[in-house]
C-alpha cells in the first residue's frame, strides 16, 4: 500500500491536499501552513528554523507509517516514523488546524481551511491501512 498526500492549497494557516491510496484519490487533507513553500511554488529544503511548534506542517519526504497506541488520544493511531524535528506525527480526525498540531488530518469535504465528514473517513482509512500493512510495511509520501 502506497499513501500520497498531494499538497493543494496553502494559506497563511493551514495546507490542504489529497491523500491518494495506491495512485487513487482516497479524500482530502488539512495540515498547518506549510512553511517550505515560497512565492512560485519554489520549495525550500527543510531545515529545523522553518518549524514553529504547533503550527507547522512536517517536511517534504517519505515516511514509513505504523500503527501503535496514542497516550494522546487513548487509541491506536497511525504514526509517521522519522519525521525531522516532529515527534508523536500522527494521522487522525479533525477539522480545521487548531486540531493538528503538525499531523495529517483526514476528511470527505473541503472549505477553506477546513474539512468535514473526518471521523466517517478516518474509520474507513484506519481499516484499509491495518489491511494493508498484512502485506509489508507502508510508507506515505508528501508531495
Amino acid at each position: 500500500m502506497k499513501l500520497t498526500v498531494e499538497r493543494k492549497i496553502f494559506t497563511e494557516i493551514s495546507t490542504i491536499g489529497d491523500l491518494l491510496i495506491d495512485n487513487e484519490f482516497f479524500c482530502y487533507t488539512l495540515e498547518d501552513k506549510d512553511r517550505q513553500r515560497q512565492a512560485l511554488g519554489l520549495i525550500t529544503p527543510w531545515y529545523s528554523a522553518l518549524k514553529i511548534s504547533g503550527d507547522t506542517a512536517i517536511p517534504y519526504g517519505t515516511y514509513e507509517v505504523i500503527i501503535n497506541y496514542s497516550n494522546r488520544f487513548q487509541r491506536l493511531l497511525p504514526l509517521l516514523l522519522n519525521v525531522p524535528d516532529f515527534e508523536g506525527v500522527r494521522i487522525h480526525s479533525g477539522n480545521t488546524d487548531k486540531d493538528t498540531e503538525g499531523c495529517i488530518l483526514l476528511g470527505k469535504t473541503k472549505s477553506e481551511d477546513f474539512i468535514g465528514n473526518s471521523r466517517e473517513v478516518f474509520n474507513t482509512f484506519f481499516r484499509l491501512l491495518k489491511r494493508g500493512m498484512e502485506t509489508g510495511k507502508v510508507f506515505i509520501e508528501i508531495t
